[in-house]
């Protein structure tokens, strides 16, 4: 959601707190952090550095400290440390849309990792929308998170808004749809490869007319993907027709509609490939209007991490992006950076990490 977004809270410690509730000697009221550090004969700040898993302090003492904040039932306070380390212990992640599976599994990875250190997510939509895009930028930029991964909307080619946060030093990491131009970690899919794989299995299934159903140009995905599908066809030794590379919009009806048309046009697709999931519902959508058969006389792979892909009639042939593994390495790299102070800045790296393509009968005869 644009404006104020979602929050996920976490406690400041997970694994400490539920150790300390399931203690069968708690007391009623337990002690604050100076008391704790007395008891130990350590300071503050180690017992502190010890509880927050601190690669600083040695897995002895940590487990010395453990053990008798279990017993005198210390109870962490994540506010107030907050304020002293000027911290608002909370990640930031833009997301181009919801509806997308892809980016809900992103979030869940993100949490799995930021939870088990004391962090909590702040989540805004832009709804492809680069305005609303800017505005929460603007938002960020005063420090309402301490880090930031992020997915662009569809409209975004203008990246002034992002240079300024980058050169603001608030750690940034992007992933899926990337802005090559600022120097920080992206994550990414083998698009390229894994679009070209889906065409070719669309050629070899005996399609010799394959379109390409897309959201935007702009976007650094849909140009690798646009690539992959193009090469695909070059080598098959067919020609790359530009009427076949559609770009649609986020009107789900329109979509539909210009699917419609495109397959009872003369110059009729026996292939497509969905860029993203939702072409590929609108496509399914746009059969039922018309007397055509999956996959007889249309077949369709689409990029989806749908988990009810395979229940569609026709299952759904798809490419499947390793989204939870995307979160999960961009929350690792993050809590690095925000957790150790001398760690580096976040270096200028792209890093890919393979797409799966699962055959069904969308593409294939049963």
């Amino acid at each position: 959601m644009s404006g104020r977004g979602r929050i996920f809270p976490n406690l400041c410690n997970l694994k400490l707190t539920r150790q300390i509730q399931n203690y069968p000697g708690a007391m009623n009221s337990g002690v604050n952090l100076k008391e704790l550090a007395a008891e130990l004969k350590l300071s503050p700040s180690t017992v502190s550095r010890a509880l927050n898993d601190s690669y600083e302090i040695s897995a002895e003492t940590k487990k010395k400290v453990i053990s008798m904040a279990e017993k005198l039932n210390y109870q962490p306070n994540p506010f107030a440390r907050s304020l002293r380390e000027n911290k608002s212990k909370t990640i930031a992640v833009v997301i181009p849309e919801r509806i997308n599976n892809f980016f809900a599994q992103v979030i869940d990875g993100i949490e799995h990792i930021t939870q088990q250190h004391g962090y909590h997510l702040l989540v805004y939509n832009t709804h492809e929308d680069v305005d609303k895009e800017k505005k929460i930028i603007s938002l960020l930029l005063n420090g309402r998170a301490d880090a930031i991964v992020m997915s662009v909307s569809s409209q975004t080619s203008d990246v002034s808004h992002l240079e300024r946060l980058h050169e603001r030093g608030v750690p940034l990491i992007f992933f899926d749809r990337i802005c090559s131009g600022i120097p920080t970690t992206k994550f990414i899919t083998n698009d390229y490869e894994s679009t070209f794989e889906g065409t070719r299995h669309l050629l070899q299934q005996g399609c010799k007319k394959i379109a390409f159903l897309m959201l935007s140009k702009e976007l650094s995905i849909t140009k690798e993907r646009l690539r992959g599908y193009q090469d695909a066809i070059r080598e098959a030794g067919l020609e790359s027709e530009s009427c076949l590379n559609i770009t649609c919009c986020q009107n789900e009806e329109k979509n539909i509609e210009l699917i419609r048309d495109l397959l009872l046009s003369e110059n009729r697709p026996d292939g497509i490939l969905a860029s993203v999931e939702k072409l590929a519902l609108a496509t399914y959508q746009a059969v039922k209007r018309t007397n055509l058969r999956m996959p007889d006389d249309l077949k369709i792979i689409s990029f989806s991490n749908m988990n009810i892909a395979g229940l569609l009639n026709p299952s759904l042939t798809t490419i499947t992006q390793p989204a939870f593994t995307i979160g999960e390495e961009c929350a690792k790299l993050l809590i690095r950076k925000l957790t150790r102070p001398k760690q580096p800045d976040l270096l200028n790296q792209v890093i890919t990490v393979p797409s799966k393509i699962t055959i069904r009968s969308s593409t294939v005869a049963g």
